[in-house]
């Protein structure tokens, strides 16, 4: 998310962060690298416009605090405009209604709406431990319907039947009649998507909207598009009394182009990223956090709710109790470790969240890729009990075996056995300095040095 973003202005601000102080010219040659980064990110021209002038107008004749740079004091300039452009604070869902709160998503056709609804409703059923059912509203896509109802299934979360030959508005009325008798404190509403926006679809969710009225009408719109996703919301918000967007598929925009100009165009805020393809895989959207990930300062308040939040804590006291005992760190918590780190959104998604990682040179980041934790696992899946409790066992004829069990080759064994070397000695260090230790070692293993100690060039 947002690399390309993040490249440009890191080493843009790199070359200001030294200066002893701040001047018309070297400001001016530094927004206009600014500027071009945010063009070229696919920022919208009225907000790259607004926010340079902002920048500009703050930075000039600036009260540099004593404890900062003129150039450290310029970055946070930049980084408290990128918030502001953003929306500034997270703005939560307003669920404050007689129940049931209804929720109408909206959106064009692929954007990921009905995906979305899903994922909506596991986060609001596991996390905000709300009763929720979900309906869906679009006639048009049999198909649709039942890829809810599949969804619905897969989340744990009720679903609401309704079929083709039926109104939209009937469908919703029946949803909500149902939702009261039985006590549901939330409804999801579904409803059609087009491939552009035309005057028929309009008129059809205005009337439904004004049939049901939701406390919370949430537009939907794929990051990818750019800042077309900016103009898609804004021609969706004349029409409709938008509450707030939810961009998805931000895992696989580089630009951040959308993030940047949806609020700015529209007056609405992001509510949610959607981050990938699994059903958990919905982020609630905090402008500072992601404005510190853009200057590749990471999102540390992220990733340990990441970690609050996928991390089995079962096996995490067990794993602790062994270090109380002394035990050690076997290949099988490695394996295990590895299994966390990929419910976490794999080694990727974690990288971007840590501070500093986002200058790591492109090739060390291409050589950490979730395949080789795939392939990493596919060995120690390879091993008998003994051999991962025992690794010192894993000689010559034994490594044969599991490189040729696991579809891998015998260096590849030996540069997971070296890697796993290393998270046992960070581990060891663990035991001794706690938390603290460990980051430390954590910064030093992935880049800290340059390089990915060990990890480098592993399955090429």
């Amino acid at each position: 998310m947002f690399d390309n973003l993040t490249e440009r202005l890191s080493s843009t601000l790199k070359n200001i962060s030294g200066k002893g102080r701040l001047t018309e010219d070297n400001i001016k040659d530094t927004l206009r690298e600014v500027r071009m980064a945010l063009l070229e990110a696919d920022v919208a021209l009225p907000v790259v416009r607004d926010f340079v002038k902002q920048v500009k107008e703050r930075a000039v004749g600036i009260e540099v605090s004593k404890s900062l740079t003129p150039g450290q004091e310029f970055i946070k300039i930049v980084q408290a405009e990128l918030e502001a452009v953003m929306g500034e604070s997270n703005e939560a869902l307003n669920l404050a209604a007689q129940p049931p709160a209804v929720i109408l998503m909206a959106g064009l056709q692929g954007a990921g709406k009905t995906t979305s609804v899903g994922k909506l409703s596991k986060l609001l059923t596991e996390r905000d431990k709300k009763k929720v059912l979900v309906v869906s509203a679009d006639v048009y896509r049999p198909a649709a319907i039942k890829q809810l109802e599949t969804l619905a299934n897969e989340v744990g979360t009720d679903f609401f039947p309704s079929s083709a030959d039926q109104k939209p508005i009937d469908i919703a009325n029946a949803a909500i009649d149902h939702a009261k008798k039985k006590f549901y404190d939330v409804v999801i509403l579904d409803t059609a998507g087009r491939l552009a926006i035309d005057e028929d679809m309009m008129t059809e969710i205005k009337d439904l909207h004004q049939a049901i009225n939701p406390v919370e009408t949430l537009f939907v719109v794929d990051a990818m598009t750019g800042q077309d996703a900016a103009n898609t919301a804004k021609a969706f918000g004349d029409a409709l009394p938008l509450t707030g967007v939810i961009l998805t598929k931000v895992d696989g925009d580089a630009r951040g182009g959308a993030a940047l100009s949806v609020r700015h165009i529209t007056g609405k805020p992001i509510k949610f990223l959607g981050v990938g393809e699994k059903t958990d895989a919905l982020e609630a959207f905090h402008p500072d956090r992601v404005a510190s990930r853009i200057l590749g300062m990471g999102d540390v308040l992220s990733l340990i709710e990441d970690l609050e939040r996928n991390v089995d804590k079962e096996k995490a006291e067990k794993m602790a109790k062994k270090f109380k005992q002394k035990k050690g760190f076997d290949l099988e918590d490695f394996r295990e470790q590895l299994g966390q780190m990929k419910n976490m959104g794999g080694m990727a998604g974690m990288m971007n969240k840590l501070p500093g990682m986002g200058n790591l040179p492109a090739n060390v980041k291409d050589q950490v890729d979730d395949k080789m934790f795939s392939q990493m696992e596919a060995m120690i899946n390879s091993m008998t009990m003994k051999e991962r409790e025992h690794p010192e066992l894993i000689k010559g004829s034994r490594k044969k075996r599991i490189a040729a069990g696991s579809g891998t080759q015998v260096q590849d064994v030996n540069r997971m056995l070296k890697q796993f070397t290393q998270m046992q000695k960070m581990m060891k260090k663990m035991q001794k300095g706690g938390m603290k230790g460990m980051m430390r070692n954590m910064q030093g293993m992935m880049g800290g040095g340059g390089g990915m100690g060990g990890m480098g060039g592993f399955g090429r």
